[in-house]
């Protein structure tokens, strides 16, 4: 079964793209995190070297079966380890065809030490998007068994 969501991209903290300028991540979380999702079975290299934050205010989310867990990952010298899943998802923005195949980026907020995220923000890593802005509408569609969307309004 299918679920889907309509959200809006908002601004995260940019330290995942590198644009936060913190001199512990220099090219960004996501260009030191990569090497080990690949070594452990998931290049994530054909993704924008960043996230695209999607606010669901008036949705909420039940994350289910990921399509990738990946314990313990000693990425940073600063930081302890972290857990990591990653839930296979499509983005399509409002008015467009163009489905763009994803996932949603999970740092495990039990071992996540930094840059706490809105728990109605979710983190994805997508494809560059040219329409995606700030404020736009996005649909999010995901296998419920993965990601089962529900409105709260």
């Amino acid at each position: 079964m299918i679920s889907s969501a309509v959200g809006l991209i908002t601004r995260g903290h940019r330290i995942a793209s590198g644009q936060h300028r913190d001199i512990r991540f220099p090219k960004g979380t996501l260009a030191m995190q990569s090497p080990f999702f690949k070594q452990n079975g998931f290049d994530i290299t054909r993704f924008f070297k960043g996230t695209l934050n999607i606010s669901l205010q008036n949705f909420n989310f039940k994350l289910g079966q990921p399509r990738y867990f990946f314990p313990h990952i000693k990425w940073s010298d600063d930081l302890p380890s972290e857990n990591f899943s990653f839930y296979q998802c499509s983005l399509t923005m409002n008015k467009h065809s163009t489905i763009y195949e994803s996932f949603v980026y999970w740092p495990h907020p039990s071992t996540k030490p930094d840059f706490k995220q809105d728990p109605s923000v979710l983190e994805v890593i997508a494809p560059f998007i040219q329409e995606a802005q700030y404020g736009c509408e996005i649909i999010i569609t995901a296998d419920s068994a993965n990601i089962n969307f529900s409105s709260n309004i």
